[in-house]
């Protein structure tokens, strides 16, 4: 019984250290954490459990990073490649201070929107998070915070 639990130990063991070996491979040029991808010296993670925005937020603060703000449209379409399912995902903005006043929840000033058309329109008067790939045209919506998608993590390098 000891041989056969070693054994196994021993093959976890082997199988977690070809797994960072291959992470460092892909990375050596890269100081972002294995699995985040490097854009602009800042690292960007994308988180497929469904969360609330709030618990979006708190995920990523847990990995000393926050949902994702975005720059710029090259910034955008870098996270929309990120995303795998190509659907509905939590980015950084709120509105939920000021209704109307968005602001990205890293500190960074908000000078680049995608919005989609007639968007942000706060429908039900309780939309005041930001979610990306909305409808067919992929771009940015108010919504819902207590709503569950996937998300994406950014931190600095």
């Amino acid at each position: 019984m000891k041989l056969l639990t070693a054994s196994a130990l021993l093959c976890a063991m082997m199988a977690l250290t070809a797994a960072e070996d291959e992470c460092y491979v892909l990375k050596k040029s890269s100081s972002c954490p294995c699995d985040w991808t490097e854009y602009n010296d800042q690292c960007y993670l994308y988180v497929s459990t469904p969360l609330a925005w709030g618990d979006a937020q708190k995920n990523c603060q847990s990995m000393s990073a926050n949902l994702a703000s975005v720059q710029s449209l090259e910034e955008y379409q870098l996270i929309q490649r990120l995303i795998s399912s190509g659907g509905r995902t939590w980015i950084g903005g709120s509105d939920g201070q000021k209704e109307g006043y968005w602001f990205w929840i890293d500190g960074t000033p908000l000078k680049y929107t995608n919005w989609c058309q007639k968007e942000p329109n706060n429908m039900g008067g309780n939309e005041q998070c930001m979610e990306m790939n909305f409808s067919g045209d992929k771009c940015m919506n108010d919504q819902n915070c207590q709503d569950q998608f996937p998300s994406v993590c950014i931190k600095r390098k």
